[in-house]
């Protein structure tokens, strides 16, 4: 069996399945009706006019129900078991895929954590961070957050232009290993709003070992159970609407002995082995992770192997092969009717539910075998993410004013469109087309300081020539909101003049009856 080779596409959503069941069977009825009101109705105007009300009936119904984008998300974990990284990460991300990819998500467990590499990657980014931001900024991408416990790594990269509806990012650590005092082992998270919808995303290292199985299940639920964020509507991470769940979860193949287990891989009866995968056997026991979704696993197991080859481990422990590094997603269940006090914010939160749910689609599940670094193979899963987007303007219009080039003084306005918790330390960068990050800017300007800018009001701000770069080429500018913590604003791309200060320092050769000097 091919490992790449798509699974089964596995779907849910943020309304109840007998919600949207009753959603149609409600919506056949408008239909009906719209059928007898033609046959009943004697009147050519009373006809009409019944007809236009039940359309429109059946119509904001489909609206209800029906989501208006897509957007495609790729999920990586790995354990790189302190590795270096490949060379060529294409195949991972498969940056050539079609649909484009919207968002990348990508857990490492294990990144070399000695004191002082671990001390050298906070003052500068890490191997993996560099290698990642290299592969995806060509293409668009940047790096919206990254959150680091040790040897756990969580990195976000999104197509720029949803930066400015990427808001409220916090993330957060939860340390495991010897008793909660060490971070070996444990899990980080990011969560944001992406158009107006709370995700949030968690990498775990559980604890390992074939006995531990009952410790694993405690370690995430104590992680579920601690991990909190200061958003009023979303302080723990079940109460984001959709929640990615991944990493080395460590859960192994129970009772089958190494023949048994090796012989069933090398014929592809992979399904042999399901029935006593520990997470499948937990997820009958326990409530909380029956909440979970995951895709059949059609792929190989993706532990042990000996380094750079596909072979299971050969050494003196041969290690059982086991599927340790998993991809799970929850879509937050509807809440039950409340008869409390509380019944009225109950039916308001429903009901913001179901003006704007969130559709969520595996495409594919799947681990690479390409890769050898580790004694882990990669895992790697793709969705589609279907949602009305609650907003779609962003907080802050901001454009370049002119022309611009070193060899004078620039003009910006923004100007803010929508109220939010603005600050004099907001600031404007300046990028070139193809940034890493937020702060992979050439130069920067703050926003006016004196007063904080009044709704829809014009801001000009001068940006003296010596911060503008000397060779030409397409840069953007981007609002950055230090409350928010993202850029929140994004121009379009536009052209800086090369200077004539670059032709005079040497910079460029000098253009003489259109022959390089």
């Amino acid at each position: 069996m091919d490992p790449l080779t798509d699974g089964p596409r596995v779907r849910s959503d943020s309304a109840s399945s007998s919600a949207s069941q009753g959603s149609k069977l409600v919506l056949r009825q408008r239909l009906s009706q719209l059928l007898t009101c033609i046959e009943d109705m004697s009147s050519d105007d009373e006809a009409s006019e019944e007809v236009s009300r039940t359309l429109d009936e059946a119509f904001q119904l489909c609206g209800r129900f029906i989501p208006t984008d897509a957007f495609r998300l790729h999920i990586v974990t790995w354990n790189v078991a302190t590795a270096e990284p490949p060379e060529d990460i294409t195949s991972l991300l498969q940056l050539d895929a079609q649909p484009p990819t919207d968002l990348y998500v990508i857990g490492l467990q294990e990144v070399s954590a000695t004191p002082v590499k671990f001390i050298s990657d906070l003052i500068i980014e890490d191997s993996w961070s560099h290698v990642f931001m290299d592969s995806l900024a060509p293409r668009g991408f940047v790096k919206v957050t990254s959150v680091r416990m040790q040897g756990l790594l969580l990195l976000v990269f999104a197509k720029q232009i949803h930066l400015p509806y990427i808001r409220n990012i916090q993330t957060t650590y939860t340390r495991t290993g010897m008793f909660g005092y060490w971070g070996n082992k444990g899990g980080v998270s990011v969560r944001f709003s992406f158009y107006g919808h709370m995700v949030c995303f968690v990498n775990c290292h559980l604890a390992a070992h074939m006995n531990n199985t009952l410790q694993r299940v405690d370690e995430f639920e104590y992680i579920l159970d601690t991990q909190d964020f200061d958003i009023y509507d979303t302080p723990h991470v079940l109460d984001h609407k959709v929640v990615f769940w991944f990493g080395d979860l460590n859960f192994r193949i129970a009772d089958h002995g190494l023949h048994f287990l090796r012989s069933s891989i090398n014929s592809g009866r992979l399904n042999l082995l399901w029935s006593k995968d520990q997470l499948i056997m937990m997820k009958k026991k326990e409530a909380f992770l029956q909440e979970f979704e995951e895709g059949p696993l059609h792929f190989k197991p993706t532990y042990k192997f000996d380094r750079n080859s596909d072979t299971y481990d050969t050494s003196g422990k041969k290690r059982k092969p086991a599927w340790t590094d998993r991809i799970l997603w929850r879509v937050k269940p509807k809440p039950l009717p409340s008869e409390d006090d509380d019944e009225k914010a109950s039916a308001s939160t429903d009901e913001e539910q179901d003006q704007y749910p969130i559709l969520v689609t595996q495409d594919k599940y799947a681990s690479d075998m390409s890769y050898g670094v580790s004694d882990h193979k990669p895992v790697i899963a793709n969705f589609s993410l279907e949602l009305r987007k609650v907003f779609d303007t962003p907080l802050v219009h901001v454009s370049p004013e002119g022309v611009w080039s070193a060899d004078q003084d620039a003009l910006l306005t923004y100007s803010v469109q929508e109220d939010f918790m603005s600050s004099t330390w907001d600031w404007i960068g300046l990028y070139k087309v193809g940034f890493k990050s937020a702060s992979d800017y050439e130069t920067f300007v703050w926003v006016r300081e004196n007063e904080l800018p009044e709704l829809n009001e014009v801001i000009q701000i001068s940006v003296a020539k010596e911060q503008i770069p000397l060779l030409g080429g397409q840069y953007v500018l981007g609002y950055y909101s230090t409350n928010i913590q993202s850029l929140i604003g994004l121009s379009a791309s536009f052209q800086i003049l090369e200077s004539k200060r670059a032709v005079m320092e040497g910079l460029v050769p000098e253009d003489i009856n259109g022959l390089n000097k």
